[in-house]
């Protein structure tokens, strides 16, 4: 649906875009003609230190998204773009919200049981995340003003997105030198999805009742059964300020050194606040006892991935500080070393009043093959520290006000290294009705952390130019 509006909007524009330039003087336009990118990629991730299961379980994601892009010229000055996507994936990680599922629990007793080692199949397994934005740009007659404005709406089963912003780019010294100024406003909410046994604690008279649970009794650490066990010693309860609001500010200069050489500055001001945790990652204490639905003969090895059918009651949900200000400064220098080969590096150093501090440094080397062929290899190194709340599975204590075991949030690098291939044709000669074929570019990236996580993407995106 959301596809069809932007295409009838589209070609509204067409029309009326086509009017308009009838009897304007002619002056080269900043977009000659209306461009369309299909994208799409998918993604796939494993791990063993699942947030939803308070850092230990399965981390199991894939992810299948796209989008289309409409660049549309209004007229010599203005272009008018229209984004739209979507975002499929299915998590064995959040689909332990509700571990207690009998089909997902790999369990073939009566008894109530789950693992974080094992993918339910309640509701919370699989998503769908859709985004529209559009955003206008106009350029002075010069080309050395352009200044635009954007707004965004994206949505998905348990969080709502509302983003607005512009911003305006001015150029000196014949272009060779450029200044830009932009804002971003995202008004978020949250639909609160809470861990199975917190919600029904916290709605079914501070216990657990039918619905997920079928009598089988909670187990201490011991294996005995016991009645005992109350989050945060009954004193759990739900959020209530379930917004999210995110402004952010971005200053970047640009400067051509010489006809080989470009340097970019950039630094972003961002301040977040409302909820800034997660409702459906549970945090386990170390210092109050554990209770447990399940088999009792495997609590002993209960973070072992051979446990296949025990699972630990959360002692509360993540909570962390309602403000969080944010700040990345980086530069990107690029170098044309021949016609074949271009050098491309980027660095960025982050901080943020939450403690967490952290390095990127990427490079690319563009090579160019033939007159449509460019490969693209590339790597890309990172490193950070933790964030002031982050501690292990059962590393924090009761007695504190904020804790997360997001590994997210944890001290780690990793490696990423790309490869991918372009084609390109100016002429733009295949042609799919009245869209030639500009370019292709199919990237594939491998990720690794210093733990077990990892993660494989491959992107591949198409560009129509309209005749």
């Amino acid at each position: 649906m959301k596809y069809f509006v932007v295409l009838l909007v589209f070609f509204f524009t067409q029309n009326m875009v086509a009017q308009k330039d009838a009897n304007a003087s002619y002056r080269k336009r900043v977009l000659e003609t209306t461009e369309v990118d299909f994208l799409a990629s998918y993604y796939v991730q494993n791990g063993d230190n699942a947030s939803v299961t308070g850092g230990i379980g399965n981390e199991f994601l894939t992810d299948a998204a796209s989008s289309i892009i409409i660049s549309i010229p209004l007229n010599a000055d203005d272009v008018l773009t229209l984004d739209s996507g979507i975002s499929a994936y299915t998590s064995a990680s959040s689909s332990n919200g509700n571990p207690f599922d009998k089909e997902g629990s790999g369990s073939s007793s009566d008894q109530t049981s789950g693992s974080p080692w094992v993918a339910s199949s309640g509701a919370s397994k699989s998503d769908v995340w859709g985004t529209v934005s559009a955003d206008y740009s106009h350029s002075s007659e010069d080309r050395n003003f352009i200044w635009n404005a954007n707004v965004s709406y994206a949505m998905e089963y348990d969080y709502t997105s509302l983003g607005f912003g512009g911003g305006v780019l001015k150029q000196f010294n014949n272009k060779n030198t450029s200044l830009g100024l932009g804002t971003k406003i995202y008004l978020d909410h949250w639909s609160p999805i809470y861990p199975i046994e917190l919600k029904s604690f916290k709605q079914r008279n501070r216990g657990l009742q039918e619905g997920f649970y079928n009598g089988d009794p909670v187990l201490d650490q011991n294996g005995e059964a016991s009645a005992d066990w109350r989050p945060l010693g009954g004193d759990f309860d739900i959020i209530h300020d379930t917004s999210r609001n995110t402004y952010s500010t971005s200053f970047s200069f640009s400067q051509i050194l010489n006809q080989n050489a470009q340097v970019s500055l950039f630094i972003d001001v961002v301040s977040q606040k409302g909820w800034l945790a997660n409702p459906l990652q549970r945090v386990y204490f170390g210092d109050i006892p554990n209770y447990y639905l399940g088999n009792k003969n495997n609590i002993d090895s209960y973070t072992s991935s051979q446990n296949k059918d025990v699972f630990q009651l959360a002692d509360d949900i993540e909570r962390l500080p309602k403000s969080r200000l944010k700040t990345p400064l980086g530069m990107r220098f690029n170098y044309y070393l021949s016609e074949v080969f271009v050098l491309r590096t980027y660095y960025r150093y982050y901080f943020d009043d939450w403690g967490l501090n952290s390095h990127t440094a990427s490079i690319e080397v563009p090579v160019k093959v033939s007159e449509k062929f460019t490969l693209y290899p590339s790597y890309r190194f990172y490193t950070q520290t933790a964030a002031n709340y982050f501690a292990p599975y059962e590393g924090h204590l009761s007695s504190q006000d904020f804790y997360t075991s997001d590994y997210d949030l944890s001290a780690f690098y990793s490696n990423q290294f790309g490869f991918g291939v372009s084609y390109v044709d100016i002429f733009a000669k295949p042609k799919v009705w009245r869209f030639g074929l500009k370019s292709v570019d199919l990237k594939y990236y491998r990720y690794d952390r210093n733990s077990t996580f990892e993660s494989n993407l491959v992107n591949i995106a198409f560009k129509f130019v309209m005749d």
